[in-house]
């Protein structure tokens, strides 16, 4: 027996809200990456990772593949638990202890990908709602 859930107006449109600001930020970020894939590649390399261009490009599409998810809610579990992951090793390998001493707003960056962390897995939880959603996603769940 399946249950309806109803949402009130003001909880479809905060559902709404919160997939285009995942969409945005994912869109910004592969904006800029196909705006210079070599100033991508070359901030990878600094990091200490090998074959940059290949990973800048492997992160691009990622990004735009979770963008269609935000935007479609089409396997939108899935795409917030591997943001989740995604946004959780940029924030250590980018960003993360090591580069505090150089620069201390490098600890501020740090801790604002744990908010989006946060939104990311309570968005995995939830699910992208029923309005305007294709809800596509886990065998057996609607």
């Amino acid at each position: 027996m399946s249950s309806q859930i109803t949402q009130s107006p003001w909880q479809t449109a905060a559902l709404l809200i919160a997939r285009l600001i995942f969409a945005g930020v994912f869109l910004m970020a592969v904006t800029f990456k196909f705006m210079g894939m070599e100033a991508t590649a070359g901030y990878i390399a600094a990091a200490g990772f090998p074959f940059p261009l290949f990973l800048a490009w492997c992160a691009a599409i990622l990004e735009v593949a979770l963008v269609l998810c935000f935007l479609t809610g089409a396997f939108f579990t899935q795409a917030a638990l591997i943001a989740a992951a995604y946004v959780l090793f940029l924030a250590f390998a980018f960003h993360g202890p090591s580069h505090w001493a150089g620069n201390q707003a490098e600890f501020g960056f740090f801790i604002d990908h744990f908010s989006f962390l946060a939104g990311l897995l309570f968005a995995a939880v939830h699910g992208p709602g029923r309005v305007l959603s294709l809800n596509l996603g886990w065998p057996g769940r609607a």
